[in-house]
This record gives C-alpha cells, sequence and structure tokens, in this order.
C-alpha cells in the first residue's frame, strides 16, 4: 500500500521527510480512517507548520537566494518533524504493510 512505501522511503532516507509527510498527510482520507486517526494526525500536524515553505515541486518557483534563505528552516523543520513523527511513521509501516 502507498502509505507502508512512503512511510518506509522516509524512514530510509530515500524520500526527503517533510514531502513525505506532507503527501501522509493527503493520503489519510484515501485510506478510509478516522480525521484524529493517531498516526495521521502527526502527519497533518507537520504539513500545517511547513506550508509556506519551498519544498518539493513549488522549489522550482522560488529564487536561489530565497532557497538558501530558506534552508536552515528547513533542515530545523526536518528535525522537529522527526522529533514529532518519527514513531508514527514506523507505526503506518507496520500497520499498512501488506
Amino acid at each position: 500500500m502507498r502509505v507502508a512505501e512512503i512511510a518506509s522511503e522516509m524512514l530510509d532516507g530515500s524520500i526527503h521527510y517533510i514531502e513525505g509527510a506532507i503527501e501522509l498527510a493527503s493520503l489519510r482520507f484515501e485510506v478510509g480512517l478516522a480525521e484524529d486517526d493517531c498516526d495521521f494526525i502527526a502527519f497533518s500536524g507537520v504539513a500545517s507548520e511547513v506550508d509556506h515553505l519551498p519544498i518539493g515541486a513549488p522549489r522550482q518557483y522560488w529564487s536561489k537566494i530565497s532557497l538558501e534563505q530558506h534552508e536552515p528552516e528547513i533542515q530545523q523543520s526536518i528535525k522537529w518533524a522527526k522529533n514529532v513523527s518519527l514513531s508514527e511513521c514506523k507505526s503506518l509501516v507496520a500497520r499498512f504493510s501488506a
């Protein structure tokens, strides 16, 4: 299932942790769980906190200077996101692995 795939890739570093968190937040409605599911809610919080940062596809529209200026905040946000959602990420792998 896509949830387990994304969460696994977040854990092994093959995708950007915050990009994965944003994608997991959007997938919570597709898997048919309650809106307040304890694992998915962490990623909704992460997505909400970083929506002002140039992450993922929107980076292409930001200037090099702006990207450089935001990079320290992005790195700090990655550390924070892992701190608040790493156990939930592991839980999603366990719950949604086939």
